[in-house]
């Protein structure tokens, strides 16, 4: 008879061991585009000016009927027009969340001025994530074989309702051909697409990678699930004070929808073509909690051996990281773990970091949230400014770094770290620079 080995657990009072002697390739990556489809705007400059100037894009949902929900609350993507880029024989076969994909691609792509031809096309590849694919498609296209039986569902339900459609499509859309996966992690999902973008240029696999993450929760069946969670942050009648990441106050995240992408590259590919670079993309890891589907350890240790081992692929002190965009959700236990692992990693450090929390500003975009987070912290090392922290006011002793409540801050961000958790367990941080040559 077979029986279950129990897997060793953790001790959680022990600092982790990060020590893997490793020869790493020699390849720089870069970041020379960026796009956005999310509740702050359908462009990354709209997007990141609504995060300095800390306008919510956190309302009322509108996209269906909501009276029956006990939280009527969620950050939408609004006046969207994907006709405008997307054939409309393919729109129609496009789940939302390829559209949302597609649109922010297409972004990065114009943005960082790399043209896709016949002679390159193999060595550019997309690694697009998402947390759970086509939902929309999936849930219409079985209402569909309820009322009208088989013959009745649409044949592109398959294809778009899987958790790869989205980097598909934006393949077909760019003529990207080279390497071609999706990341699905749940909620660290974006964070490691651009990570394994990372990797797979660094490794010789590509010259460039549009990378990001994309997802539509905003769903009823979805919204239902997350209530059952008792997760959800409750202010019906003041949705941009909702999300309180790190206040003693917090009560839950808020659901968002949206897409994220960036334009990574060999930084021979980039100079050889004259392009504009953002960041330096310098370090990345992944791990998992092992612990439980839902909550994290609440000793922050899965994230803190995360953090620990992106620090050292890319060869810095924690001493030289200078803002962290952290997953800051703004449940009670969330929140408190990620704090100790940070205070783990950084030791004195921790106290001189700016930790602030973009999700206060545009709400949890699942698969998508980590990819408009490191936008986030690119941005903070081109402008000179660090995004705010909403809503925080009441401090938690459980919670005591600096998490720039409510304005936006001026300040030298050289090296910033972005961080995301995800149901499951997992883990994921990617590390931006400010390149010099």
């Amino acid at each position: 008879m077979l029986r279950r080995r129990r897997c060793p657990q953790p001790n959680d009072t022990q600092r982790p061991d990060v020590a893997r002697p490793e020869t790493l390739p020699n390849r720089r990556v870069v970041v020379t585009g960026m796009g956005t489809v999310c509740p702050l705007g359908n462009n990354w400059r709209d997007s990141w000016q609504a995060m300095v100037d800390g306008r919510s894009g956190i309302a009322r949902l509108t996209q269906f009927d909501v009276s029956p929900f006990e939280v009527q609350i969620g950050g939408e993507v609004r006046n969207f027009c994907p006709e405008e880029v997307i054939p409309t024989k393919e729109l129609r076969r496009m789940d939302e969340n390829g559209q949302y994909a597609v649109v922010a691609s297409l972004e990065a792509l114009t943005d960082s001025g790399l043209v896709i031809d016949e002679a390159n096309r193999d060595d550019v590849g997309v690694i697009m994530g998402s947390a759970g694919g086509g939902y929309g498609t999936l849930l219409r296209g079985y209402e569909t074989f309820q009322k009208g039986g088989y013959r009745r569902v649409n044949p592109f339900m398959l294809s778009n309702m899987l958790p790869d459609a989205a980097s598909g499509h934006v393949a077909i859309a760019t003529g990207a051909s080279g390497p071609n996966f999706c990341i699905a992690s749940a909620c660290s999902t974006g964070t490691g697409a651009i990570g394994e973008a990372w990797e797979t240029i660094r490794r010789g696999d590509a010259e460039a990678i549009i990378a990001g993450g994309t997802d539509n929760p905003l769903l009823p069946v979805l919204l239902a699930s997350f209530h059952a969670l008792r997760a959800l942050a409750n202010d019906n009648e003041h949705p941009e004070r909702a999300c309180k990441p790190f206040d003693k106050r917090r009560d839950g995240f808020v659901v968002g929808q949206g897409a994220a992408a960036l334009v990574l590259e060999s930084l021979g590919n980039a100079k050889a073509r004259g392009a504009e670079i953002y960041a330096e993309v310098v370090g990345y890891a992944t791990t998992n909690d092992a612990h439980d589907m839902v909550a994290s350890l609440e000793s922050g240790r899965g994230s803190a051996v995360c953090m620990s081992r992106a620090i050292k692929k890319a060869g810095i002190d924690p001493s030289e990281v200078n803002y962290i965009n952290p997953h800051g959700t703004g449940t009670p236990l969330n929140d408190r773990a990620e704090t100790a692992a940070i205070h783990t990693v950084f030791g004195d450090h921790a106290k001189k970091l700016a930790v602030s929390s973009t999700k206060s500003i545009h709400g949890h975009l699942m698969g998508g949230a980590g990819a408009l987070e490191a936008i986030a912290c690119i941005c903070a090392i081109r402008s000179g400014i660090i995004p705010p922290t909403l809503n925080y006011e009441v401090p938690d002793p459980e919670c005591d770094l600096d998490y720039v409540p409510n304005e936006a801050r001026r300040s030298e961000v050289i090296v910033a770290l972005s961080n995301s958790v995800g149901l499951g367990g997992h883990n994921a941080s990617v590390i931006f620079r400010r390149f010099e040559d």
